[in-house]
Parts: C-alpha cells; structure tokens; sequence
C-alpha cells in the first residue's frame, strides 16, 4: 500500500508543535487513492457478514458509509455529546490529560448484530476502546475495527484486546 502512503499530506507541527499529522484528505481526493483504500478495507470484512458499520465522528463519517454500502450493511454514527436527536447511551474515556464523551443511539445497534467499527486513524487507541464499549453495552458483537492509517509507536491496538484490528497504512514513527 506504499502507493496511499504517496498520497497522504504529512503536516509538520499541526495542531501542534512535535506533532506530525497524516492528513488523508489528500489521499481521500484523489480518485483512485479512494477507491483503492475502500475496496482493500472491504476486501478484508468479505464474507463475515456485517450487519452495521459504526463511524467515529468527525472522519470516520467519511469511511464508514462507503464500507457499509460496500458491504451491504447499514451506518451508524457515534458523535460527541448532545449531537444526536433521539435517545442515546454514552461512555466517558480517559484521554492524555482529561476526559472525552461518545454518544450513540440506543435504538442503533440491535441486540446479536455483527458491527464494525471504522475511523481514519489508530493513534493511542481511546476513542475506538470506547466506541468499542459503546457497541457492546448495546449488545452487538464487534467483528473487527477499521483503520485506513495506524501510527504504530502510539500502541493503540493493546486498548483493542480480542478485536480484530485491520489497518491499511502504518507509520512506526
């Protein structure tokens, strides 16, 4: 997958200073780069049969419906709180320095479904635990978990034990 690694915007000292970001907007514009990235990701969850896939706002919004379509799976989204208009559960989660909230649904996932779960990025793996326990706390069983980009050094699967982790592009440093 060196070819999407060619494609993605490496951001020196964004949001800030030390940081590297990987934007993928630039890869996600190009057509075939796009393309490329969903079919290999599709490729992977073929044949598991997946009934939802949940997208982690903001840009899990973008991978996430192309998945499921790709799939023939229904999307759902997780949001940060009071976004969604109906009644939905939460989980709070620990981040670096604080605390952080998602929100689903409670009507989203039915009991028994088969969901995977899709985001741009694997960093430190927070978010994902929590949407993780999110899914479960409904019932559904998380088939696996899907990355277009994991930053390897920052561990995050080790937040995903018995997930089947599946990422395109890693970047160890």
């Amino acid at each position: 997958m060196n070819h999407l690694k060619e494609l993605i915007r490496e951001v020196p000292d964004y949001p800030k200073p030390g940081i590297l970001f990987y934007d993928l907007t630039t890869l996600l514009k190009d057509p075939g780069g796009f393309h490329s990235l969903v079919d290999a990701l599709c490729t992977h969850y073929e044949g598991q049969h997946v009934d939802t896939v949940v997208g982690i706002e903001a840009r899990g919004f973008i991978l996430a419906p192309a998945l499921a379509y790709r799939l023939g799976a229904g999307f759902v989204p997780v949001r940060k709180p009071k976004k969604l208009p109906a009644k939905s559960v939460s989980v709070t989660y620990d981040l670096e320095y604080g605390t952080d909230t998602l929100e689903i649904h409670e009507d989203s996932i039915k009991p028994g479904s088969r969901v995977l779960i899709s985001d741009d990025l694997l960093a430190t793996g927070g978010t994902a635990a929590a949407t993780v326990a999110l899914v479960r706390k409904l019932g559904g069983n998380v088939v696996g978990a899907s990355f277009a980009v994991e930053l390897t050094f920052l561990n995050g699967r080790r937040k995903l034990p018995g997930v089947d982790v599946f990422t395109m592009i890693q970047y160890d440093k």
